[in-house]
């Protein structure tokens, strides 16, 4: 049997997320090879704050010091994952990053790029609803 993280067994995950948005692009990450993107972020350890934890996987995937803002809302996902089913709650904020900031991705299975807002429904953004989230944000004070 392979080995899978505590959480996966459990099947639900709850997992902190940041929109961060900049001249009118939306940060994303995607798995090498995959088709999909999804916002920053990870998963919420046990006895950490949701802003906290998004602060930390983005210090660990991206090296960079978020400036995590208000909380946005929670999105449910379910879905099949490894064959099995699975649930996800999502707590999404606002997310900033130093502007100019080298978007380099410090782990080797994940990679990182701006997308423009306009084309983020070509983006296959999961869960699916984050889509009109990302569109629906005006806190760019660079855009707004």
């Amino acid at each position: 049997m392979a080995e899978f993280p505590e959480y996966e067994l459990a099947g639900i995950e709850v997992i902190a997320r940041g929109i961060a948005i900049e001249g009118g692009k939306v940060l994303l990450c995607q798995a090498k090879g995959g088709s999909s993107t999804y916002l920053p972020g990870g998963h919420i350890e046990f006895g950490e704050l949701g802003r906290d934890a998004l602060r930390r996987e983005v210090k660990e995937e991206l090296g960079l010091e978020a400036d995590v803002g208000r909380f946005i809302t929670a999105v449910e996902n379910i879905f099949t994952q490894h064959g099995k089913p699975h649930q996800e709650v999502n707590l999404v904020f606002e997310m900033t990053i130093p502007e100019g900031s080298e978007i380099k991705s410090m782990e080797d299975w994940i990679s990182f790029k701006w997308c423009d807002i306009r084309d983020i429904d070509s983006a296959n953004l999961l869960p699916a609803r984050m889509t009109g989230l990302v569109k629906s944000m005006s806190f760019d004070r660079k855009t707004a």
